[in-house]
């Protein structure tokens, strides 16, 4: 089959990135001609308030793609469409996961002389979106002719807004699986203690995900508890300072340590070997693409229950799951976290991770492709 991906790629860094990047591998080493069109830029600097959203070691370069879309110059659009449909494609595939994108996605799929469509959907809707948001978002899922997604919670979700089109639905897998460093040199590495128990968040770090949250659990622990709780990731705007402020007044000192900066693509093997457990303190939020990376490495999740989490982050197999909101869960389910019971968690970390693979992501996309090419 002919196909054109839309979407981030190298040399940009983010989820979607490697998502879509990985997609496009997976696809291609299943024998499928493919065609990838990444952009020259992703956000415009309001909407993105980190340092840099290029990371050349995030996404592999593939040779099938080529940089020459613009979300943010409507006078490129057409000559993007244009290089899409001298590809001949049987099928057309455009992540969704952001507003700022939905003119690009909504200029290419106007129209009937072009193939199918299908959104690969990483949110439905943006988190905390405005109504104009909702807006933008429908008018680009609306013209697709399928819609995949990663939970079986937002497929439901999907159905049920739009109705008259097929949806799909895999779970997500990790981006890739480096080799894992041996914990001692980790821990030695990133000057962690050896006789502690480490939690670890790790990622872009925005309100919806709850870091504050964390914070505050680890002040509900007990004087004598060894946990330490390490916060590794680039906050937007000014969380960096509100998060430093907030361990300070808390009298967090030993029981927190905070990495506040992007953490470059080979670093995250070495954070993740050092850690007892990734823990996803989400106020709200579709999925997370942390989660399948951490287990398989070994790293067993406590996660509250969000979204198509729990279908990823099932409770007292590979991890551990809380409501959300609520930094006295997050608290008791740390002190309950006993090193063995961390150590069972891990095994099933590991054996759960051996069921997410991309090559069982690409043939269930495959199906769908099938229903409407």
């Amino acid at each position: 089959m002919r196909l054109t991906v839309f979407g981030p790629g190298y040399p940009f860094r983010g989820g979607i990135a490697r998502a879509t990047t990985a997609l496009v591998s997976s696809l291609g080493n299943r024998g499928h001609d493919v065609q990838f069109l990444t952009p020259r830029r992703q956000y415009p600097r309001w909407l993105y308030p980190g340092i840099s959203d290029r990371d050349p070691d995030a996404c592999p370069a593939l040779d099938c793609a080529s940089s020459v879309l613009d979300p943010l110059d409507p006078i490129t659009w057409r000559r993007a469409r244009r290089r899409a449909e001298e590809h001949r494609a049987d099928a057309w595939v455009v992540p969704y996961w952001t507003w700022a994108w939905a003119g690009l996605w909504s200029s290419l799929l106007r129209g009937r002389r072009r193939p199918a469509a299908v959104a690969v959907v990483h949110n439905p809707v943006d988190h905390d979106a405005h109504i104009w948001q909702r807006v933008a978002a429908r008018r680009v899922l609306g013209r697709c002719q399928a819609l995949f997604t990663h939970a079986q919670v937002l497929a439901s979700e999907l159905r049920r807004a739009y109705p008259s089109l097929p949806v799909g639905a895999h779970r997500l897998p990790a981006a890739d699986n480096p080799a894992r460093p041996d914990r001692g040199d980790a821990r030695r590495t990133l000057g962690l203690p050896e006789n502690r128990r480490v939690a670890l968040f790790l990622g872009l770090i925005r309100p919806y995900k709850g870091v504050d949250l964390l914070l505050e659990a680890a002040s509900a622990l007990p004087v004598e508890s060894d946990w330490l709780i390490v916060v590794a990731g680039e906050p937007w705007g000014d969380l960096g300072s509100r998060l430093e402020r907030q361990a300070e007044e808390l009298g967090l000192g030993e029981r927190v340590r905070l990495d506040l900066r992007w953490v470059p693509e080979p670093q995250v093997p070495t954070l993740l070997a050092a850690a007892d457990v990734l823990v996803l303190p989400y106020r709200r939020g579709s999925q997370s693409a942390m989660a399948p990376m951490a287990l398989a490495q070994g790293v067993p999740v406590l996660s509250t229950a969000v979204g198509g989490v729990p279908e990823v982050v099932r409770d007292g197999v590979n991890g551990v799951i809380v409501p959300p909101g609520d930094p006295a869960a997050i608290a008791n389910a740390l002190e309950d976290l006993a090193r063995e019971r961390i150590g069972e968690l891990a095994d099933g970390a590991l054996q759960s991770a051996e069921d997410l693979t991309w090559s069982g992501y690409a043939a269930s996309f495959e199906d769908l492709l099938q229903e409407i090419v």
